[in-house]
């Protein structure tokens, strides 16, 4: 008898995978890190911004402070030590001035080497306004005037023939410029009419074909305004220097925000003129107060007299700065208000 043959077939496979509770646990895992990569992100991103943007404050203080300490520490300056005898040739001078019982324009005013203005005062040298190089309404301002850093000095003298030979070439100056020249005596403020490189000589006539021109030749003390004027011979190495006029300011820049600018007295076309430059960008806000001699606190401009200005021996500077990034928890760029303070060189 046969046994029959029996064949088993295998029980079914039934593919397995995830149940949906178990795939919502992985997004719900997945999104948690991936939110936590994006806080880390977010978070190194506004660090970034937050490190940029002080870095900027930082850097443009730095460049803001000394520039202007630079200046400030100059005003005053002749070169020589005697700043209270001073003549001034220049027809917009103060000699001139008293003469026709005018006002000298500000940068051709050595008796007001320092002077400065609250926001709500008018500074001559700019006006407030809403237009680009304008100064921003509110804020101070400071005008200041010295011998510069550029340098030379005389061989030989010769008033009757109103010029003088330098002991070196220069590329420096040219006709219209304005420089100051000083011996132990006084120092002299006058314009250039003439200068001839090959032979190193400065020519001061008057009258000159320059604005705003000489009222004289003569540059002795007191200046007198006559074609001879005042004649006076500085000896062999006395210092001729370009005189350095600026005014200091928070003025409207062309991209529609403010900057610290400086209004410098320049030669162009033969004349002297003045020209505002864009120095710093972004700052907001200036407030300056002074320090007299003899005093114990700072003063604000407008609380100082007229012979308070010649006894100012410090400056104390607080500038706004604001970031070009929005790096603020408000989305707003960083702000700063910062103090420097100058003292001048010439009144310690």
């Amino acid at each position: 008898m046969k046994t029959p043959i029996r064949t088993s077939s295998p029980a079914p496979c039934w593919q397995r995978g995830f149940s949906l509770i178990e795939l919502m646990i992985a997004m719900v895992l997945g999104l948690l890190v991936i939110g936590a990569a994006t806080a880390v992100f977010l978070s190194n991103s506004q660090s970034y911004r937050s490190n940029s943007a002080l870095s900027q404050i930082q850097e443009n203080s730095r460049i803001a402070f000394e520039l202007m300490a630079r200046d400030i520490r100059q005003a005053g300056l002749t070169g020589c030590g005697n700043a209270a005898r001073i003549g001034n040739t220049l027809n917009n001078g103060t000699a001139k001035a008293a003469e026709s019982g005018g006002t000298a324009d500000w940068w051709a005013d050595f008796d007001n080497a320092l002077h400065g203005y609250d926001g709500d005062q008018t500074d001559p040298a700019v006006a407030v306004g809403s237009g680009s190089a304008d100064r921003v309404d509110g804020t101070d301002s400071v005008q200041l005037i010295g011998a510069s850093n550029t340098g030379w000095s005389i061989a030989t003298d010769t008033p009757a023939d109103y010029k003088f030979t330098l002991n070196e070439s220069s590329a420096d100056l040219e006709a219209g410029d304005i420089v100051i020249v000083c011996d132990p005596d006084h120092a002299a403020i006058t314009q250039i009419s003439a200068y001839t490189a090959s032979s190193q000589t400065v020519e001061h006539n008057s009258p000159n074909a320059q604005a705003p021109g000489n009222c004289s030749q003569g540059l002795g003390f007191p200046t007198q305004c006559t074609a001879t004027g005042n004649s006076y011979q500085f000896a062999a190495n006395s210092q001729v220097s370009k005189l350095q006029s600026v005014d200091w300011y928070v003025g409207n820049n062309p991209v529609g925000t403010t900057s610290l600018y400086r209004m410098a007295l320049t030669t162009s076309g033969g004349d002297a003129t003045t020209v505002a430059q864009e120095m710093v960008r972004e700052v907001t806000g200036m407030q300056i107060q002074y320090h007299v001699n003899g005093q114990t606190a700072f003063a604000d401009a407008s609380t100082l007299s007229t012979s308070d200005w010649a006894a100012v021996d410090a400056v104390r500077l607080s500038l706004k700065f604001s970031s070009t990034e929005q790096a603020g928890t408000d989305a707003a760029p960083l702000s700063r208000q910062l103090q420097y303070t100058v003292t001048l060189r010439n009144r310690i």
